[in-house]
């Protein structure tokens, strides 16, 4: 039931609450005549009586009254203390009104389309376990009560006890170099005083260029190099620091 046909029996009008509201809007009732409270707990019976609460159609309700509330509190403002008024008229605050039922309906819809659109998709979505193809067009009253065979199963047990094949690692190329030989290394490029890292890696593989970079962060933290790079992608210049005893 949607909350545009909740019937509603007040002392000013008596009828669906989706007629209240067109009334309003055409200032054929007077809001402030109209006890918005009687208009709650009529809706809080119609939750009793039903047992159950769909948040959609909660939302809605929600979404009127609050706008009911705020154009009635418009209303009852003192006419005569012009500078406490409101920025919008009582006019101005129907067509609000009106603009937030529209646009609530609008989401409404848009929610709508979105669930019709997931249920559609249903078929298509990720399952974890998927059930066997002979049972994926059959009815659930033909459905034998067990899905799986239990020697598959138990196969499928057994095949994690097994002890797995050794993985081939021998197309991994093995380090040649260690950190200390390239320390040595880049120690006697310092004694120039300066000298470019492209020098110091030339002809190199990825992991001794790897290596290599890695002692000249460690000659960076000891204090005994610095290095300089004019901007992204450019030579890096590396020099001993003069504080330094180059070789310590």
């Amino acid at each position: 039931m949607r909350v545009a046909d909740l019937e509603l029996d007040l002392d000013v009008f008596a009828g669906p609450f989706d007629l209240l509201l067109t009334l309003i809007l055409k200032e054929e009732i007077d809001l402030l005549e109209v006890d918005l409270a009687d208009v709650v707990v009529t809706y809080l019976d119609h939750l009793e009586a039903r047992g159950d609460l769909d948040l959609e159609v909660a939302t809605e309700f929600l979404v009127l009254m609050a706008a009911l509330l705020e154009l009635k509190s418009r209303l009852m403002l003192p006419g005569a203390e012009e500078d406490e008024l409101p920025e919008l008229e009582a006019g101005e605050a129907a067509e609000e009104l009106l603009a937030r039922l529209l646009e609530s309906h609008r989401y409404r819809g848009a929610a709508a389309w979105l669930s019709a659109r997931l249920g559609a998709e249903s078929g298509h979505r990720f399952r974890s376990a998927p059930p066997p193809p002979e049972l994926r067009r059959a009815r659930l009253q033909e459905a034998p009560t067990g899905v799986y065979d239990p020697a598959l199963l138990g196969r499928a047990l057994g095949g994690l006890l097994r002890t797995p094949t050794p993985i081939d690692l021998r197309y991994l190329g093995q380090v040649r170099v260690s950190v200390a030989e390239r320390l040595e290394h880049l120690r006697t490029l310092l004694r120039r005083g300066r000298f470019s890292f492209d020098d110091a890696v030339a002809r190199a593989d990825r992991v001794t260029v790897a290596i290599t970079l890695f002692a000249l962060l460690e000659l960076y933290k000891r204090g005994e190099a610095s290095w300089d790079q004019a901007e992204p992608f450019a030579p890096i210049t590396v020099e001993a620091r003069a504080a330094a005893g180059v070789g310590a």
